[in-house]
């Protein structure tokens, strides 16, 4: 008889454990103990223990899912009006039994009961409270693709994708792209490493600010304001499972008077060069599959898609 309840201060170790043996693929961060799932998970200031909802079989865990919301408009607090399942995990020995389907659906009466209107499945910006640095990579994009069984579990509930999100990757040994454009660029520019955005906001630190990270910015030789900028974040969970050192890149900004003129480019090239230097052989990042643009510009340096995350709905 499978038991559903509220998370419990003593459920961490069987979570971590669940976890990993769990086979959630590439995108899945292991290796970790219950430390980071404090850190990144329980610690953040608007957990609640009863959005995440436990499946046990006697006193084993046998599942869980997690719901939270997006993040509001002034980026200092979040907005209910939006949720999202951000996870929805069942033991390889304990699926086909109806197990997922029942949790799927406590996580979504969950947000209801607290107000969403909206409710989608696969946590993404805005709505991607939680799993940062444990699921999906360099960041929060839904449910990767190469997890082979999600997409038949969503569509026989009904579920359809809404959103896509392509994840590029870039080996860091290979050589880099060589431009007489780019070359004039360098020259006229300086590269300048900061701890954090010019303006972070609570919602910020309960994500990034969770992870080890920097953003570099591209300042005109002089003293102007920065015309591009770009967030490094360290990928430490990730060393067992890809076997190597990796970095995700994000929050790419490049100002309106400096797009289409190579400072994008420009400014990724010389955050590999100097990630390079620190025996980072990966990057990775996560773009919008509408936002053609970016895409073109990471391809441009060298970045090569190897995976896809999905945001899923239901139609109505």
């Amino acid at each position: 008889m499978i038991e559903y309840r509220p998370f419990r201060n003593s459920d961490p170790p069987q979570l971590v454990r669940l976890w990993h043996e769990s086979g959630l693929g590439r995108g899945a961060a292991r290796g970790f103990s219950y430390d980071a799932i404090d850190r990144l998970l329980l610690g953040q200031h608007y957990f609640d223990r009863a959005g995440l909802i436990v499946a046990c079989d006697g006193t084993q865990v046998v599942g869980f899912v997690h719901a939270g919301f997006r993040g509001d408009a002034s980026g200092e607090w979040i907005d209910r009006t939006e949720g999202a399942i951000c996870v929805v995990l069942v033991h390889p020995t304990f699926r086909r039994h109806g197990i997922g389907r029942e949790l799927l659906s406590r996580g979504e009466a969950y947000l209801r009961q607290l107000g969403a209107k909206t409710i989608q499945v696969g946590a993404a910006p805005p709505c991607d409270a939680f799993y940062h640095g444990l699921y999906g990579g360099s960041q929060v994009s839904g449910f990767l693709e190469s997890s082979v069984d999600t997409a038949p579990f969503l569509k026989a509930l009904g579920y359809q994708p809404a959103q896509r999100f392509v994840v590029l990757q870039r080996n860091l040994k290979q050589g880099d792209p060589i431009s007489f454009r780019l070359s004039l660029i360098r020259r006229k520019m300086d590269t300048f490493i900061f701890a954090m955005p010019e303006a972070p906001t609570f919602w910020w630190f309960s994500r990034f600010g969770r992870l080890e990270n920097v953003q570099f910015r591209l300042v005109p030789k002089g003293g102007a304001e920065a015309v591009a900028a770009v967030t490094v974040s360290g990928m430490d969970l990730y060393v067992e499972p890809w076997g190597e050192r990796a970095i995700g890149l994000s929050e790419l900004i490049v100002k309106d008077v400096s797009r289409r003129q190579g400072h994008a480019q420009t400014l990724l090239i010389e955050v590999i060069r100097r990630m390079r230097q620190e025996q980072v052989s990966l990057a990775e990042a996560h773009i919008a599959e509408e936002n053609t643009a970016a895409i073109a510009t990471f391809k441009s340096v060298g970045f090569q898609q190897v995976d896809c995350g999905v945001v899923y709905c239901q139609p109505g």
